[in-house]
Order: structure tokens, then C-alpha cells, then sequence
């Protein structure tokens, strides 16, 4: 009876240290107000700079979440798509799909202000986070908590960069974001982000001119979208020279909020008028086309799913405590590696 109780004893004793082992495993070693003692009102003036330059920019906060989205991809959240290219190495920013980012500059006025205030505390990491959090309010998405305490990569090489495209399937674009821990339904939930979101007509020509080889549109675009994209980005060759050789359009073109954050963007895949082959593909899913569905009856469902993806974003591959380092610039590391 003794020896029973005793292995009894030891399976719970081993039970309980790999529950707490799977508990500390899956805490995230962020934390809410991280910079409340070292810098205290570094939110209140990322908030405060954000706010002015998107008065200015309405459009700022979705190049904010695809500066965001493009930085968390690659290595984690950790800044190293903000870093430049430097003798004997292309960083992240010089690949082809980052040509286009936006905020940049931002960023930079962000972390001089903090520097001046609380000299190498608070990272360009967090900085990035915050920026993009705070966006997201201005632009309708509903307020979140952000954890903080990310520190900041030193590493950032261009051939790393392999980016989801716009034109995958919702399959192959689901396998993407699996591999970062993100699920189906976030992804799905994420990509509403394109409701405020503007592309490059280069992005998706092929779907009105030339659609997979065919010499025809994309049959799947909506014939009146087609006609009115048309006219927005004519084929190359055939412009005044003085005009854009590669002009932009909103990605959720009928929308009538266009710097607003909301369900629309759902509708718009819906009534196939998805600019983007992946942002269309969620209409021919059973799970994507639910999901549409419920977002565009419950806007609120949305903007709340949203933000909650988002945290969990913000928490892929984050550098905390000792690894990586707190950038003076963050378009450079403190010191060269080797």
C-alpha cells in the first residue's frame, strides 16, 4: 500500500512540474506598462506622434501594419526589417516587396524624442509595436494593451526575406502564417487589415489584362471592377508620358470609409471585389467565407478578433531579456556583429 501511494505521489508530483512547465512555456515574456518605471511616458508620446502624423496621413496606419507584418515575419518582431544595408550586407528593407514600405520615417522621429528622454531604454521594436497599435485606434480598430519589452535585433539579411504574397491561395498562404503560429482564422482576421490598406497597380495586373496566360481578366473579379481598375491602371506603354507609371488604389475599392478600419473590407471579398487573387480566395472557403460573413453582420466581432490577433502577432519571435540589444538607431546596430 505504501509503495502505491508513494509512485502515486511521484506521477502527481511529475504531472504538476509539466503543467507548470507548459504554463511558463506558453506566458509570454512580454508584460503591459513594461517601460512604467524606466520611461514612463514613452506610450503617451508615441501616441502623441503617431496622432499628428496620421492628422496629416490618413493613410499612415496601413503602412504602419504592413511595416508591422513585414518585420514580424521575418525573425520575429524584433526591428530587423527597420535596419539599412551596410558594406558586405543587403538588409530586409532592400528586397523587392519592402521597397514600398511606409512609416519609416516615423519611426526614426519617434526614437530620437524617446532617446532624448530616456536614453537607450526603450526599443525600436516596441517603438514599431506601439506606433502600429495606436494606429489601429485612429483608423477605427478597436484599443488594445500592448505588452512590451521587446529588444531589437542585429541581424537582418535580404535573402531571409520570404514574404506570403498577395497572389498565393488561401491554402498556401494559410502554411505561411502556420509556420509564425499564426491559425487560419487569424489570418483571415488579419487580412481585414486591407480595408484601409493601398497597392501598386503592378500588384495585380495580370488579374485585369492578363489573368494566368489566358490574355482575359481574372473571371472571379467583378466584371465592373474590372472596367473601373481598368481605367486606374492602364498597361504600361499606354500613358502620357507625364503621368504615373505605376499608380496606387485602394485594396478595398468600393468601400466608403477607405481609411477606416472596419468589416467593409469582407464585404467587398464577398461581392468579389477583392483587388488581391488571396484577398478574393477567402470567398471560396467554407471556413474564410463564414468568417466574411459573421465579420460583415458583426462589425464588432471584427474589430475586437482583430486586435486580439494582433497581440498575438506582436509576440512572434520577440527578443527579451538579455538577447539582442536596445538600438540608440534604429536604422542601425549598436555594434557590428561578426
Amino acid at each position: 500500500m505504501r509503495t502505491r501511494q508513494f509512485l502515486l505521489s511521484c506521477l502527481l508530483l511529475l504531472l504538476g512540474a509539466c503543467l507548470l512547465a507548459n504554463v511558463l512555456t506558453d506566458a509570454s515574456p512580454l508584460e503591459i506598462h513594461f517601460y512604467r518605471k524606466s520611461c514612463p511616458q514613452a506610450e503617451y508620446f508615441v501616441k502623441n506622434i503617431v496622432t499628428r502624423w496620421v492628422s496629416q496621413d490618413p493613410s499612415l496606419p496601413a503602412g504602419l501594419l504592413r511595416l508591422q507584418f513585414h518585420d514580424c515575419f521575418i525573425r520575429g518582431c524584433d526591428a530587423s526589417v527597420l535596419l539599412d544595408s551596410q558594406p558586405g550586407n543587403v538588409a530586409e528593407k532592400d528586397a523587392p516587396p519592402n521597397l514600398t514600405l511606409r512609416g519609416l520615417e516615423l519611426i526614426d522621429e519617434i526614437k530620437a524624442e524617446l532617446e532624448k528622454r530616456c536614453k537607450g531604454i526603450v526599443s525600436c521594436a516596441d517603438i514599431l509595436a506601439l506606433a502600429t497599435r495606436d494606429g489601429v485606434k485612429l483608423s477605427g480598430g478597436s484599443a488594445y494593451a500592448l505588452p512590451t519589452g521587446r529588444r531589437d535585433g542585429l541581424v537582418s539579411k535580404i535573402e531571409e526575406v520570404n514574404l506570403p504574397g498577395p497572389s498565393l491561395s488561401v491554402s498556401d498562404a494559410a502554411i505561411a502564417f502556420q509556420s509564425i503560429n499564426m491559425t487560419l482564422e487569424e489570418m483571415t482576421t488579419l487580412l481585414g487589415a486591407h480595408a484601409v490598406g493601398i497597392t501598386h497597380c503592378v500588384f495585380f495586373m495580370d488579374r485585369l489584362y492578363n489573368y494566368q496566360g489566358t490574355g482575359q481578366p481574372d473571371p472571379s473579379m467583378n466584371p465592373a471592377l474590372v472596367q473601373t481598375l481598368k481605367q486606374k491602371c492602364p498597361l504600361p506603354g499606354t500613358v502620357p508620358s507625364n503621368s504615373s507609371t505605376d499608380p496606387r488604389v485602394f485594396m478595398a475599392p468600393s468601400s466608403p470609409t477607405p481609411f477606416r478600419l472596419d468589416s467593409y473590407f469582407y464585404r467587398e471579398v464577398l461581392d468579389q471585389q477583392a483587388v488581391f487573387p488571396l484577398d478574393q480566395g477567402l470567398a471560396f472557403t467554407d471556413i474564410t467565407r463564414k468568417m466574411a460573413a459573421d465579420y460583415v453582420n458583426r462589425p464588432n466581432v471584427f474589430r475586437r478578433k482583430f486586435a486580439k490577433a494582433m497581440i498575438k502577432l506582436l509576440n512572434v519571435g520577440v527578443l527579451t531579456g538579455l538577447d539582442g540589444e536596445i538600438r540608440q538607431n534604429c536604422r542601425r546596430v549598436n555594434k557590428p556583429t561578426n
